[in-house]
């Protein structure tokens, strides 16, 4: 019996706490409630009397309806635009996204708490765990979202500077922007794929009615990307007042690269001061 005790602790103790904050969440819910209410009355009371007719209830609750309604859009559009920019453009991909980050969220729960009834683990340690994995299930989506978001536009900054020196060779040999951009997307099917099929969608977009500039500025939300939104600004610019396109590209192209040698030499700085850590830490004291 001495024995059994400890096991019986560790059972109860669990289901106790877990009980005991229901409890409490319960009647912080509740008493948040009446809080609501009484301060809901308050305001009331202290417009007068010519306010609490039923139309002014009626015209405040329908104001915060709506509100809320508002608020729910402009998450969920703004979950959209991040999945968008990661890659996902289906329109399924929200319900998968939402789907996922709760299975992502209830599962290791459960699962803990199944190997601890089954005895693999004991109870507390696979309910802390599976709390401590839901946690980071939870949060794991968000930076996976930006992981790939970020990639994404590494790929394009890559590769837009060889794409504008292809597109300007083109205008100049007589193509149509729309043209050029079809040429730029074979082309560059091998070396760039992921701007290949960009420009394929850009180029459905046009066929659709849209101007070349109204196409890629599309793109450029989709990549969050400001070398994509200046392409955007340059072309519309070209288009309005009639300008050469080809040379605008051509000096696009060169600021492009010119950005990128920066980008690489101001990375070549940094590397000197990111080994002075491992330096200190592992090579000095084996020293």
């Amino acid at each position: 019996k001495g024995c059994a005790m400890p096991e019986d602790l560790l059972i109860t103790v669990p289901w106790f706490v877990v009980g005991m904050g229901l409890v409490l969440l319960g009647y912080t819910v509740i008493s948040g409630r009446r809080d609501a209410v009484t301060q809901r009355l308050g305001e009331l009371s202290n417009r007068g009397p010519r306010h609490f007719g039923s139309a002014e209830l009626t015209q405040d609750r329908w104001v915060e309806w709506v509100n809320r309604r508002l608020k729910r859009e402009s998450a969920k559009e703004g979950l959209k635009e991040r999945l968008k920019q990661a890659g996902f453009y289906r329109p399924s991909a929200l319900h998968l996204f939402t789907v996922s980050r709760i299975l992502l969220a209830a599962l290791p729960i459960l699962i803990g708490y199944v190997a601890g009834r089954a005895g693999l683990l004991p109870l507390t340690q696979g309910l802390v765990f599976g709390t401590l994995a839901s946690l980071i299930g939870t949060l794991a989506p968000s930076f996976w979202l930006d992981y790939l978001k970020t990639s994404r536009q590494t790929k394009i900054r890559r590769a837009l500077p060889d794409a504008m020196d292809i597109m300007a060779v083109c205008l100049n040999g007589g193509l149509s922007l729309p043209g050029a951009l079809a040429r730029v997307s074979r082309e560059l099917a091998t070396a760039h794929p992921m701007l290949a099929v960009e420009f394929r969608i850009v180029e459905r977009q046009i066929q659709m009615g849209r101007t070349t500039g109204e196409a890629v500025r599309e793109m450029a939300q989709r990549f969050d990307l400001e070398e994509l939104r200046s392409l955007a600004s340059v072309i519309l610019q070209a288009e309005k007042i009639g300008s050469s396109v080809a040379t605008a590209l051509e000096v696009f192209a060169d600021t492009l690269r010119l950005r990128r040698h920066q980008r690489a030499e101001e990375m070549a700085q940094k590397a000197s001061i990111k080994l002075l850590f491992p330096t200190l830490l592992f090579v000095f004291p084996g020293i």
